[in-house]
């Protein structure tokens, strides 16, 4: 005998019910199916049909590029619903903090590729925004040790005009409405270069503190 009452022991002193530790794998596994989850994997789903609409018959018929914006559309609803659901209700799960970036990244990346290997938008405008996003992904994983950098409201001022942007460019757009997605877009890139320098100014400073603060803990 241990000499350990059972109750301490994190029992009540009865054998386990059979299943029990079934039932609690169950449980565990079942919060992975969670609605925020889910609109995740939807919006990953997404992306190969997205860009097949988006290319089907050469990538010019009006109809094909009409419900690719749809389906970029609910794409961009869900991204900002599942993040908001998971926070409000504690439905943050591993699978959906490397999820939930990949799907942002995969169909703005697929949409701006897309774009430009059509001939609708200039190569430089994806080099920019794929390269910030990637720079700044890099970035956060680089200073990680020292804190996370939150998303500012730049950041999710940037969000909001890339995906107006990428959206307009998806129909297809002519007269005064083709000038006005320009500009929109011509916004995007400016909020991406100028956010993207705030988050490498909010690196610098938080890996110089955390520096410090290491130094005087020595």
């Amino acid at each position: 005998m241990s000499g350990v009452p059972a109750s301490a022991a994190g029992g009540t002193g009865r054998r386990p019910t059979p299943g029990a530790k079934l039932g609690t794998a169950a449980v565990n596994q079942a919060s992975l199916w969670n609605i925020a989850n889910i609109l995740t994997m939807i919006r990953l789903v997404l992306v190969p049909g997205f860009v097949l609409l988006l290319l089907a018959d050469g990538g010019y018929d009006p109809v094909w590029r009409a419900l690719a914006w749809a389906a970029f559309a609910v794409a961009m609803i869900t991204d900002i619903f599942d993040g908001h659901l998971a926070r409000t209700y504690n439905l943050v799960t591993d699978f959906g903090k490397i999820a939930d970036p990949i799907a942002d990244k995969a169909i703005m990346g697929s949409a701006l590729v897309c774009l430009s290997w059509l001939g609708d938008l200039p190569w430089w405008v994806t080099g920019v925004i794929l390269g910030r996003e990637l720079g700044i992904t890099l970035m956060r994983f680089w200073v990680i040790r020292y804190g996370v950098i939150p998303a500012s409201r730049g950041g999710k001022l940037k969000t909001l005009a890339q995906g107006t942007a990428v959206g307009m460019y998806v129909l297809a757009l002519t007269g005064p409405l083709a000038t006005l997605r320009f500009w929109v877009m011509a916004v995007a890139v400016v909020l991406t270069v100028v956010t993207g320098l705030d988050y490498v100014r909010q690196a610098v400073v938080l890996r110089r503190a955390g520096l410090a603060a290491e130094g005087a803990a020595k």
